[in-house]
């Protein structure tokens, strides 16, 4: 087993033995760690575990633990015998005052050594998670490099210990006082992903408002789950950089973002950028008030849409709608769930997305054909006709 280093933990035993004759205490160096575990698989709080071989007498031994400048919470402190449990056990814990120390009664049904497990949580061992997302030239799949970052501000040298995330697999670092480690957790080759365009008013606001025009984000799309040659575990959230093959052997970079937690069968959304080569205009071609009886009234709202795709290559563009921010733009907000339709002027071939909408976002898919030869795009236009219902 591997040698441990740990000059602010300490851990010594004081042995009683009781006789008719006499008591003596006998003082017990401590032997070196054995093993340490360190597991990073909780958000807030990091949990170490520590395994050693303690020569403990029969009878009732004293076993001292103190530790200092090393964030450690006290409370959560545990030793269990891990060869005999039923011949060692905890009698009880004291702590001694104003210091960073406790002592456990322990009693030994016969003298000998024993492997005990001490555990507890300590702070300012730190851990993120960091993505490399490599995409294809062509877009269509990327390598995706998960990646744990641990930073021991914690005032110990834990030597080689074990590391586990929670997930995947477990592996065997070095960690000493004031290093930072970054270690590959986990790889996903191939992993199919869409990349989308989209037109959201209430999500990303105007590129050019004086011209109406929208801001539409590019992103690729990840989804959890086996089908897409991921699902084995939630991702975790941390900031993700993104490349993409430039097919000439090089990849180049295209940003940075934050990939959010993204549990199985869930999608991440990693940002790219603003597309400039696809243009939106978004105005509102009718807006009438309707009433229907005293103060009850329907609002009726057409959204009128001109889209042209400058790409020399075909894209789907999604565009999505918050029905709450429509009748906050059309006639104010009443701070009231949305009751809606949608109208008989509404264009879009194929309707919601059943999957993606909800009772307020509703989401339409365009298909837009590529530019022509001479560099001119053909001007698509959509209308949303909703009526936003029962208004008072």
């Amino acid at each position: 087993m591997p040698r441990f280093k740990s000059a602010p933990i300490v851990l010594t035993v004081l042995a009683v033995v009781v006789s008719p004759a006499l008591a003596r205490i006998k003082l017990i160096t401590l032997p070196r760690r054995e093993r340490v575990e360190i597991q990073l698989d909780q958000p807030n709080v990091t949990l170490v575990e520590e395994e050693r071989v303690v020569p403990l007498l029969k009878g009732v031994n004293q076993v001292d633990f103190s530790w200092a400048n090393t964030a450690i919470d006290k409370d959560s402190i545990q030793f269990r015998p891990l060869a005999d449990p039923e011949g060692i056990k905890v009698l009880s814990v004291s702590y001694p005052p104003n210091e960073n120390a406790l002592v456990w009664q322990v009693s030994a049904g016969q003298s000998g050594p024993a492997r005990v497990r001490i555990s507890y949580i300590i702070g300012q061992l730190n851990k993120s998670f960091e993505y490399r997302a490599t995409a294809a030239h062509d877009e269509r799949s990327l390598l995706l490099s998960q990646y744990v970052k641990l930073q021991n501000l914690a005032n110990e040298d834990f030597g080689e210990a074990g590391l586990w995330a929670g997930f995947g697999d477990h592996f065997l670092r070095p960690i000493g006082i004031n290093e930072t480690k970054q270690i590959l957790s986990a790889r996903f080759a191939d992993v199919p992903i869409q990349k989308t365009y989209t037109a959201s008013l209430a999500e990303f606001a105007y590129l050019d408002e004086p011209q109406k025009k929208l801001r539409i984000p590019m992103h690729y799309v990840l989804k959890n789950d086996k089908e897409h040659k991921l699902g084995r575990f939630p991702l975790m959230p941390g900031k993700a950089r993104i490349f993409q093959d430039d097919g000439k052997g090089g990849e180049a970079f295209v940003g940075e973002d934050w990939g959010k937690f993204t549990p199985m069968d869930d999608e991440m959304k990693l940002y790219l950028g603003v597309a400039k080569d696809i243009v939106v205009r978004r105005v509102i071609a009718r807006n009438d008030h309707k009433i229907l009886a005293g103060n009850l009234a329907n609002q009726e709202v057409v959204i009128q849409y001109e889209i042209e795709n400058f790409k020399d290559s075909p894209v789907t563009l999604d565009v999505i709608e918050q029905a709450r921010a429509v009748r906050h733009e059309t006639r104010g907000d009443t701070k009231r769930d949305v009751e809606w339709e949608l109208g008989s002027e509404t264009t879009f071939a194929g309707g919601l997305d059943a999957e993606k909408s909800t009772f307020d976002r509703l989401v339409f898919h365009i298909p837009l054909k590529p530019r022509a030869a001479d560099g001119a795009a053909e001007k698509v236009v959509h209308k949303l006709h909703l009526m936003i219902k029962n208004e008072w």
